[in-house]
């Protein structure tokens, strides 16, 4: 090696839940390299292009407010309906994206991992990335609403925690990438998980309190219930604008414990997987 050039040696993982993490900040410009190419794989040759960051989420509401407002009948509170759709919709989808686009992560980009070393969280990473702007603009849109109904006369009570908004973001973004990456994972091996997803997904859509609040579900069944992080989140984040909307703080509680175990066990298992899974797929 000639004096003044830097060695990298690439030596295998030896622990369990080892992540490396100071190789994913020397490689951060590559996770802005993968967001762009995913944000532009998405919308290339759409004639809408980035609208639909805006049009997917009313239109959802929209459904949302006729069938089960209008037609089912489901009581919104206090709450105007639509806004309470799109509360629920807006991080529904985001937590959403982040599994369904990250949990072909290893199956997708194999060709790629076969042929040139970088820390493989980065592609999971780009893809919580480009979600997170995708909620940044989705978030404002309900924000505009919310003012909008407000000087409407409808009720708005901001909660004195409204400052914990971020880490209610932060725990979807975790969950919905714990979920994608053990999905992920699992795929190289279960090629019938990817066939599942979407489906599954969809059912724990209804599984949240996305359509219907969850002062619908019995006082028997809330336990169980509440055991669904995405449950307390969505709960959570309908709090933080409506005081007293939340679910208990034993609860929120319970919640992160979950979405940090789920996170762990995630890592670990991409961990472990990614040894050996260029050979499996």
């Amino acid at each position: 090696m000639k004096p003044g050039k830097e060695l990298t040696v690439i030596t295998p993982r030896r622990r369990w839940l080892e992540l490396r993490l100071a190789d994913i900040w020397r490689y951060r410009d590559l996770v802005l390299l993968f967001a762009r190419r995913d944000f532009v794989t998405v919308y290339k040759q759409t004639v809408l292009g980035p609208f639909w960051f805006v049009l997917q989420p009313l239109a959802s509401t929209a459904i949302f407010t006729v069938v089960f407002g209008y037609i089912v009948g489901v009581t919104t509170g206090e709450i105007p309906r639509a806004l309470f759709y799109l509360s629920g919709v807006v991080l529904w989808n985001f937590f959403s994206s982040c599994l369904t686009r990250s949990s072909d992560t290893l199956v997708a980009n194999a060709s790629l991992f076969g042929k040139v070393y970088f820390p493989r969280l980065t592609v999971p990473l780009s893809v919580g990335l480009v979600n997170s702007l995708t909620f940044l603009v989705q978030f404002v849109i309900f924000a505009g609403f919310a003012g909008y109904f407000a000087l409407q006369g409808a009720p708005l009570r901001i909660s004195a925690q409204i400052w914990t908004l971020p880490l209610v973001v932060l725990q979807v973004g975790c969950l919905g990438l714990a979920s994608g990456i053990l999905v992920s994972a699992l795929t190289t091996k279960y090629r019938d998980l990817a066939f599942m997803t979407g489906f599954a997904v969809q059912l724990w859509m209804y599984a949240t309190p996305i359509v219907y609040p969850l002062s619908l579900v019995p006082e028997g069944w809330r336990p169980v219930y509440l055991l669904n992080p995405m449950a307390v989140a969505v709960g959570s984040f309908r709090g933080l604008f409506w005081a007293g909307a939340a679910p208990p703080a034993f609860w929120i509680g319970v919640s992160w414990i979950e979405t940090l175990l789920s996170l762990v066990l995630a890592l670990v298992l991409f961990n472990w997987v990614e040894k050996t899974f260029v050979d499996t797929v």
